[in-house]
């Protein structure tokens, strides 16, 4: 377990004077805090697009088609494939051009999304549309709740729920809550992905599954384990507790890279918050983590939390641990609460009414 002292992710400090290139990126973008995007897409646009387009080249081959292959799945990856995806999700919550360039705001998730696998709004219409609108609950389609989460068949068949059958229910969720223009753009973009790689199969089939395809395979494979771990923690008595139903990474280099996306719980509870906002508003609203038993971790990020769950690694959870209010006297108490959090839950009405009446026991208090 530990006891943090300080924070140590990113905040917004605004520089002495902004940069000939800055003041020209300013013209567009809606908020200043926003400069490492605008910087963030002019490289990709600059390296992964044209490298993408070289792998389609018909006098590219032998070597240099395998050699620019290799360098494309690598920033793919490994360089390019967290920072984008995090900037895509805070520029979906909080529009990135101004007003007046809106046709500009198109350009990541039509654009870029498709060689980062994204197919163009299916992230929006699935993260912003769905997910924060259920928080979770039984109607979000990518609720962890009915599974065991330190399970490896539990995850599976969520992961094979969510690859193959995973558009057809977000646009059956959107057609149940009379979500017409939703369910539209989540399905046209979605079809039109799948049109594209085919088409493009018959051009080059093996450029369109390296540039799209492995890609699209391994993002949504990426995004399933991202969400498996931010909500693998799940109070069963009030799972609608956004405190009690995800989980906080602070002090992590991952943080650095991504945005503070470990800051899930404070995005859950004000999904508009600028990701430079995040480590103050923990600071600020500590006695809350603590009132609710929140379950943060310090110095790793959600790929741990993931693998250790599958590994059933509860001891290195417990030690990266961060016990707010010095509840627990060692590692195993730790344990033993993370583990009850990771059950699966399956809510009836009688089940939760019969939840409700139980008395609540603090976690200090627990023998395992």
């Amino acid at each position: 377990m530990r006891y943090f002292n300080a924070i140590t992710d990113p905040v917004y400090v605004k520089p002495a004077r902004f940069s000939s290139l800055d003041r020209f990126y300013l013209r567009f973008i809606r908020d200043e805090r926003d400069l490492p995007f605008a910087r963030l897409t002019v490289r990709i646009s600059l390296t992964m697009l044209p490298l993408g387009v070289l792998l389609f080249m018909p006098f590219i081959q032998g070597w240099w088609w395998w050699g620019i292959a290799v360098l494309y799945q690598y920033l793919n990856n490994f360089t390019y494939k967290g920072p984008f995806g995090l900037m895509l999700h805070c520029t979906s919550h909080r529009k990135f051009f101004k007003k007046e360039y809106e046709w500009m705001n198109q350009y990541l998730p039509w654009v870029i999304a498709p060689f980062f696998g994204h197919s163009p709004e299916t992230y929006y219409t699935h993260h912003v549309g769905m997910h924060h609108a259920e928080n979770n609950l039984e109607e979000d389609e990518s609720s962890t709740m009915p599974y065991t989460r330190d399970s490896v068949r539990g995850f599976m068949s969520y992961f094979l729920k969510f690859f193959f059958t995973g558009i057809y229910h977000l646009a059956h969720y959107f057609i149940r809550k009379k979500r017409k223009r939703l369910m539209v753009r989540a399905v046209r973009g979605e079809l039109l992905f799948i049109a594209f790689c085919t088409a493009l199969c018959f051009v080059n089939w093996p450029a369109t599954l390296c540039v799209f395809i492995i890609p699209f395979c391994i993002y949504r494979l990426i995004a399933m384990m991202g969400n498996w771990a931010q909500h693998a923690f799940v109070c069963p008595r009030q799972p609608e507790n956004e405190y009690r139903n995800s989980i906080t990474c602070i002090n992590t280099k991952y943080n650095h890279k991504c945005w503070n996306d470990g800051y899930h719980i404070s995005h859950h509870e004000k999904q508009t918050m600028h990701w430079t906002e995040h480590p103050e508003h923990f600071k600020k609203n500590l006695e809350k983590y603590l009132n609710n038993d929140a379950i943060i971790f310090e110095g790793i990020h959600f790929l741990h939390v993931f693998f250790w769950l599958m590994r059933k690694r509860y001891d290195l959870l417990a030690k990266h641990y961060v016990d707010l209010g010095h509840s627990f006297i060692n590692d195993a108490q730790i344990c033993g609460f993370l583990r009850s959090r990771t059950r699966k839950i399956i809510r009836t009405p009688e089940s939760m009414a019969e939840e409700a009446a139980k008395p609540f026991v603090f976690p200090s208090l627990y023998e395992y």
